[in-house]
């Protein structure tokens, strides 16, 4: 049977016999249904006479669970189940973020400030000077989360308005963690010219732009475009993101193996976005010896895609970049020898047993949501450190360690770009986060909920921007006193 999950709530009302109430029988019940029981409150005023009404809230492992959870209740005599409540949909009701004024309109001069006849004075201000936008309005500290709809995790191409529970709930991430206002924008167009030209149009009223769940290879261009044609940062999260809190855990892997990071030979599986990025930044970390594997196996300009100049030009550069001795075959093959495999790909794509064949101290990261490329219990004989995408396994490797707290120090540092060496930076800033006393083979990396790790992240951020010399605003202080 499937785990109970808190994706699967349910708050479920029943009127019960106030004489002679049954509630130990319904625990029971709700036990041996396989559910969750959470919490059981009562609901003031509500019951017919001789009645009253409690309200179980109860974790499932599916809308089926519910209705025998249910039906337990209910044939439980002196009880009667009114009704039900999916918790999960409830929250998403209307919405899970709302805008708030900083600064109340009670009075007639409140009035004058905050609109005319005073605004009128900072409109002209920002007029003769427009980097005083970052002053003066929300530009300072609000990113636009823009998607398509097209690459949802774990859902695919669903469209922009199935997309918006997901863009939410990452702004709910980037007020919680960093304090930054972020806005979901959702785009009724895969064209990436319309994407960049949309983009760059609304640019103007964001201090930076997270580019989410766009699939590859458009994800690339429209990137790079609109890199070059605005002055804010933009960071498309599904690659970097990923790429940083990878590289995060590798530093610390690496101190626990004792292997030097340049000494690594890579396996990596899933040449999408994440993968493309991960290598971009291992390459420029140290990392020499990279074999790749896509669905046809492992890359090289000794692939027939390659010479027949049917690849595409990322897969292009991946091929005449990595993978020098043009080894052959899918993932179980080209694993003899490695140090590190990193998975980006699908469930069940390795064998256990061909992680036998990697070196010594062998490291795994099979990041496949929500089932991973090889199950750590599977992969525990073989390797010294496992880390996965999952919450319910050690080191789960997860981008909300990475884009609060890297867009926190990018606005901070009024930064035109988050470059290499700034998300580089991030990384390091990240496994600073584990101490030595700390770290060992099942804590490579902060935990999600660390509130530490956005300032580490952003104080990080800001140091590189300096010291590249594109920093364009005085450090703030106690940009953090509110969280945590």
């Amino acid at each position: 049977m499937a785990s109970v999950s808190a994706q699967f709530s349910v708050t479920v009302r029943v009127e019960l016999d106030a004489r002679n109430e049954p509630l130990g029988r319904i625990t029971a019940a709700i036990a041996e249904s396989g559910g969750a029981l959470q919490s059981v409150d009562l609901v003031p005023g509500a019951g017919a006479e001789g009645r009253r009404v409690r309200e179980f809230t109860i974790d499932a492992h599916g809308p089926e669970h519910w209705e025998q959870i249910l039906r337990s209740i209910g044939s439980i005599r002196g009880s009667r189940v009114v009704d039900y409540t999916d918790r999960t949909f409830e929250m998403h009701r209307g919405g899970k973020i709302e805008q708030h004024n900083k600064y109340p309109l009670k009075t007639r001069d409140d009035l004058s400030m905050a609109y005319t006849p005073g605004v009128a004075r900072v409109c002209t201000e920002i007029a003769d000077d427009r980097s005083k936008a970052f002053a003066y309005t929300i530009k300072k500290n609000t990113v636009a989360v823009v998607t398509d709809g097209s690459a949802v995790l774990g859902l695919g191409d669903i469209g922009p308005e199935a997309s918006m529970p997901v863009m939410e709930g990452k702004a709910m991430l980037f007020k919680e963690f960093a304090g930054v206002d972020a806005f979901p924008i959702a785009l009724d167009t895969k064209d990436p010219d319309r994407i960049v030209e949309t983009v760059r149009l609304i640019a103007p009223a964001f201090g930076g732009i997270n580019l989410e769940d766009i699939s590859a290879p458009r994800c690339f261009e429209i990137e790079d475009r609109l890199r070059e044609e605005i002055d804010i940062p933009v960071f498309h999260d599904d690659q970097h993101g990923t790429a940083v809190v990878v590289m995060a855990a590798l530093f610390n892997a690496l101190k626990i193996v004792g292997k030097p990071i340049e000494s690594l030979r890579v396996v990596m599986l899933g040449l999408g976005a994440a993968g493309i990025a991960c290598t971009r930044m291992m390459i420029n970390a140290g990392v020499t010896d990279i074999i790749g594997c896509d669905r046809r196996g492992a890359i090289s300009t000794a692939r027939d895609d390659y010479a027949s100049d049917g690849m595409h030009p990322v897969k292009r550069w991946f091929a005449e970049t990595t993978n020098p001795d043009r080894i052959e075959g899918g993932p179980n093959d080209v694993l003899e020898g490695a140090d590190l495999f990193i998975g980006l790909s699908g469930p069940g794509l390795v064998d256990a047993s061909s992680l036998a064949a990697m070196s010594r101290d062998a490291i795994v990261f099979a990041m496949a949501n929500p089932t991973p490329e090889v199950m750590p219990e599977q992969a525990e004989p073989h390797v010294r450190i496992m880390a996965t995408g999952r919450s319910d396994y050690p080191n789960q490797i997860n981008n909300v360690l990475c884009f609060p707290g890297i867009f926190r120090g990018a606005l901070d540092a009024g930064a035109p770009a988050i470059t290499e060496e700034m998300k580089l930076a991030a990384a390091k800033g990240i496994a600073a986060v584990v101490t030595d006393d700390d770290l060992n083979e099942d804590y490579i990396i902060p935990s999600v909920f660390d509130r530490d790790v956005a300032p580490a992240v952003a104080a990080a951020v800001v140091a590189e921007a300096k010291a590249a010399g594109i920093a364009r605003v005085a450090e703030q202080t106690g940009t953090f006193a509110a969280i945590g």
